[in-house]
């Protein structure tokens, strides 16, 4: 797949996630293009954001949410050098 094919393919993805109306509808949107591993996976990545925002220790939000180090290191990273767990994670 090319790049540009690739961006379009991403841009349509976002817009039809930002169509979704409700949690349902989201539900089953997200069941089908996902496996439950990577559902859980996302979910775990919002909930360490979360935790992180609040002052929890790296160990502390390990044990609560059992996400792997590298991992949290990377949600980490993005917490604070970007902007998508800034915007959200108040929500």
């Amino acid at each position: 797949m090319n790049c540009d094919n690739n961006d379009k393919f991403i841009r349509q993805l976002y817009k039809t996630i930002t169509a979704i109306e409700n949690e349902e509808d989201c539900k089953l949107f997200f069941d089908d293009l996902c496996t439950n591993k990577e559902i859980e996976q996302m979910a775990q990545r919002l909930q360490a954001a979360k935790l992180l925002k609040q002052g929890l220790t790296y160990n502390q939000v390990i044990e609560q949410t059992d996400i792997s180090s590298a991992t949290l290191s990377r949600v980490s990273r993005a917490l604070q050098y970007g902007e998508g767990y800034k915007k959200f994670t108040d929500r």
